[in-house]
């Protein structure tokens, strides 16, 4: 049991005005956080009561399929050099040199520190599986740190690491984290969906995020869900795909492209009102430069791309960023546009551009969006000024050197499992979990004997957890629901499993003997069933001590006051709502009801 007037609660009456989000505002007030710098937080106890249960239940979880390590966060250059991801994390990366000028790093993430445990200790197949994991400080050099603790340069992770001899295996370790993750977030009472995701640095062929629905995120999911209320699909937008309704194509005014002046009609509405013909039959043109990491030489490699897309479509980056793995991309300057196109911006189209074979590394690499696939008859820029193109037909008139989704979906077009028309939505991401495949363990050399007694690569997942994004997504989703009150505050409760205490014994008059006695005694009572307590026996008004308990968002509050002379006390159940007069003998009984309710 703990008493509020020993505990360190440093309150707020008001947010700061730099605060924007409602989980970073109520951080805030509530005491639990104090900001030390940009996207630097100091937890304070009440903060730190919270992320220690977060921890426990995940350490509970995942001691059920892994076991626990501890890795340094302060690494050496040369074992992400081995990775290929020293240059590769770019600036998000902290560096530094230690003081006889070695380079060294903060870890973002430890996939490169895991393999070389690996490849140095398992030598064949019988120590596979192995499924290892840690709860750390991870660094990331963030470039606009914001929104409290949901984008921060230091922050708290659980990750994991699997090595298995094949597939099969992987899909079994990866199916274990599913399902652990799906348990985890249960119990600390989130409402969360499971989403097909971008794999991004990561790299490997399958992953998935968790995400909590939320304003406050910065991800953008689309799901559907059928009438029962389950959900049939969902992807970060970053993946997402949809089914488009079929189109009908123009009617063909010549057997080949026709050149069309048209004077100053330069983007896709423009040229639509003057040629009088839609955006889904246009051609829109996308002209990028893809720069790769230098490698070990020092060479940089710089390719041109190319994009087609469906007039009324836009261009997903990180779809097209995995068409060239690794790889920057900025738009092309007008010099790379004259010497790829021959024209100049404005009048961009696909004739004329000689695509890169498939498999070829050098050349122009053209991309068509596969809802361009099949089309005929469209109008096109003509790689000439003040001309377009009708009658452009992909496959018989210009060809591409891959045929990929590489466009966002829209809401409200079909999902493409059932049909059913989908939602964009705001969302938070909690954990994320990925197939790697050799990616690590091939790049740092992990070699094992398989069952044959030859020598093979291991095969790896990654999977992460942000221990503080549960707590913040927690905050998000309940204020979501319970808004603001008169005075523009948020509201908010926290699951019982993580927040900082499960009920608060209120006194209403510490002064009164009588009340000061049942207070001890329902708390002690409550300890004792198993409840985590915080005994409010500061001296002040009932209506400070009432708005307090709520600002710090413990779920239940027994409230010690005038009633008691009958033999009651008050219980309030914020989870629920709900608010009672119970007897002071029934005060345990009811609790462990209404936790059970929740």
């Amino acid at each position: 049991m703990q008493r509020w007037s020993r505990l360190f609660i440093p309150t707020l009456r008001e947010a700061p005005a730099d605060a924007e989000v409602a989980s970073h505002q109520i951080l805030l007030r509530a005491g639990y956080v104090r900001q030390l710098g940009a996207g630097i937080y100091s937890y304070l106890p009440l903060a730190t009561r919270s992320i220690n249960k977060i921890n426990a239940i995940v350490r509970e979880e995942m001691d059920k399929i892994a076991q626990e390590f501890f890795l340094p966060a302060l690494n050496p250059r040369e074992i992400w050099e081995e990775s290929g991801r020293w240059t590769g994390m770019g600036d998000n990366m902290f560096r530094l040199k230690d003081r006889k000028g070695a380079d060294l790093c903060l870890g973002m993430t430890h996939e490169e520190i895991m393999t070389s445990i690996a490849r140095n200790e398992i030598r064949s197949y019988k120590q596979l599986p192995q499924i290892w994991y840690q709860i750390q400080t991870k660094f990331r050099d963030e470039p606009r740190p914001k929104s409290g603790l949901l984008r921060v340069r230091q922050f708290t992770m659980k990750d994991a690491y699997s090595f298995d001899i094949d597939q099969a295996g992987l899909d079994h370790s990866y199916d274990l984290h599913d399902a652990a993750y799906r348990r985890i977030f249960t119990r600390c009472g989130l409402e969360f969906v499971g989403v097909e995701a971008d794999s991004g640095a990561m790299g490997g062929s399958q992953s998935q995020e968790f995400m909590v629905y939320t304003e406050a995120g910065e991800d953008w999911i689309a799901s559907a869900r059928n009438k029962a209320g389950e959900v049939v699909y969902a992807a970060n937008i970053e993946k997402a795909t949809s089914k488009l309704e079929a189109v009908a194509d123009l009617e063909a005014t010549a057997g080949a492209p026709e050149l069309v002046h048209t004077p100053g009609q330069r983007t896709i509405d423009e040229v639509g009102a003057f040629l009088k013909v839609e955006k889904i039959h246009q051609i829109k043109t996308m002209a990028y430069m893809a720069t790769w990491p230098a490698d070990a030489r020092g060479n940089v490699k710089t390719r041109s791309l190319v994009v087609f897309l469906r007039g009324d479509h836009q261009l997903n980056e990180a779809k097209l960023g995995a068409l060239v793995a690794g790889a920057e991309l900025r738009p092309m300057v007008p010099e790379e546009i004259e010497a790829t196109f021959n024209a100049p911006a404005g009048y961009l189209g696909p004739i004329g551009v000689v695509a890169a074979k498939a498999g070829d590394d050098k050349g122009i690499m053209v991309v068509l969006d596969v809802a361009l696939e099949g089309r005929a008859n469209l109008i096109a820029g003509a790689n000439k000024e003040e001309y377009h193109l009708r009658n452009v037909t992909p496959g018989r008139d210009f060809t591409a050197t891959v045929i990929a989704d590489v466009r966002n979906i829209n809401e409200g077009e079909a999902d493409p499992v059932a049909g059913i028309a989908l939602r964009l939505g705001k969302a938070v991401e909690i954990g994320h979990i990925f197939k790697l495949g050799y990616r690590y363990s091939e790049s740092m050399g992990a070699r094992v004997l398989d069952r044959n007694g030859k020598e093979t690569t291991p095969i790896m997942g990654s999977y992460g957890i942000g221990i503080e994004r549960i707590l913040t997504a927690a905050i998000e989703q309940s204020a979501a629901k319970l808004g603001k009150n008169d005075k523009g505050e948020w509201s908010y409760v926290l699951p019982a499993s993580i927040a900082p205490f499960e009920v608060v014994v209120t006194v209403t008059k510490q002064t009164d003997a009588a009340l000061a006695e049942a207070g001890e005694k329902i708390a002690s009572d409550l300890e004792a069933a198993g409840f985590d307590v915080l005994l409010d026996d500061r001296d002040g008004s009932a209506g400070v001590k009432f708005k307090d308990a709520d600002l710090i968002g413990v779920p239940y509050r027994v409230t010690i006051g005038k009633r008691l002379a009958e033999g009651f006390v008050e219980l309030v159940d914020r989870l629920q709502g709900r608010t009672e007069d119970v007897a002071v003998a029934d005060v345990v009984t009811a609790l462990k009801a209404a936790r059970k309710q929740a």
